[in-house]
């Protein structure tokens, strides 16, 4: 657990977590606390036990936010995109007059970057740092749709010009993995809009429009991965195309060489009988005359459905 006092910038460690329970005088304190920590905080910040139960809970919480007497309890997805899996880190948020209180499982580097931009804007209240904590993770989805973008087209190059049996598996990875993010997206962004909408005292009013501009990006959000949802539909349809393309291709093959066999096996056919009157059998070159026929009919036919594409 990390404890900071916050005063217009400036950030001071602290370590004795009963100096953070009393308000300061300008400031806020910024608690970053794993879920185990939450034994300690509750009964020093009165954190409500429901909101405790969803940070510690195994199952993933939907975005989400809760008004309680004397502060706001949030749930927000930050996102990381590795080796073709999208990652959603759940991001517990209790916002105070004074307090504010991150709760997270696992590392998440937004809130590397709010040091920065803490001493950078001067940041003073706690209602201004979730106004820029929720503004770098809505920033860091639009990277991992730009990556995304990229893997998409990549794997449509690949699938019209070689289509292999893993392509299937990456569209059918890549749907679950599209299908699974978008649906904490819409809630995410139902839950920004109420920071922008709803009448919240412990937010100042001038905030809300700045929160409005989240709102925007969140939605444009939600609407490239409704886009991924149908190009991935589109990738789909391409890749049974092509395997049925190359299947064509493959059948068109093997019918043109039998076509090309079929007169040859006649010709063989005819001098396989075992007739005694046959007189090409008597002549010295009906050999080499037979070899010659059929090399020409292969020959000719062949020539014949190369110019005509069919092989």
């Amino acid at each position: 657990m990390k404890i900071r006092l916050v005063q217009n910038g400036i950030i001071t460690e602290i370590e004795d977590i009963e100096e953070a329970a009393t308000p300061p005088v300008n400031g806020f304190y910024w608690i970053h606390a794993a879920p185990f920590d939450l034994d300690i905080l509750q009964p020093l910040f009165g954190l409500h036990h429901l909101a405790i139960e969803d940070c510690i809970d195994e199952e993933e919480q939907r975005p989400k936010l809760q008004n309680y007497d004397d502060h706001y309890f949030m749930v927000i997805n930050g996102i990381t995109f590795h080796n073709h899996d999208i990652f959603l880190r759940e991001i517990n948020i209790f916002l105070g007059s004074s307090t504010i209180i991150t709760v997270t499982k696992q590392e998440a580097p937004e809130f590397t970057t709010m040091l920065s931009i803490i001493r950078e804007k001067e940041v003073n209240r706690p209602d201004a740092f979730l106004y820029y904590l929720v503004d770098q993770i809505v920033d860091l989805y639009f990277d991992v749709t730009e990556k995304i973008e990229d893997l998409l087209e990549d794997l449509e190059e690949q699938i019209l010009m070689h289509t292999k049996k893993s392509h299937l598996d990456q569209i059918i990875g890549l749907r679950s993995e599209i299908l699974y993010a978008r649906k904490m997206l819409v809630p995410q962004r139902d839950l920004i809009d109420a920071l922008h909408k709803k009448e919240l005292p412990l937010i100042q009013p001038y905030l809300r429009k700045y929160f409005g501009d989240i709102v925007e990006d969140a939605s444009k959000i939600v609407e490239s991965f409704e886009a991924f949802r149908e190009l991935i539909g589109n990738l789909r349809e391409a890749y049974q195309a092509a395997l049925a393309g190359r299947a064509n291709d493959i059948m068109r093959v093997f019918t043109a060489l039998t076509t090309i066999f079929m007169p040859l096996t006649i010709v063989t056919g005819i001098y396989g009988m075992n007739f005694d009157v046959m007189p090409e059998l008597r002549s010295p070159y009906g050999y080499y005359i037979v070899l010659g026929c059929m090399a020409a009919i292969g020959t000719t036919m062949f020539i014949i459905f190369k110019k005509k594409d069919w092989l």
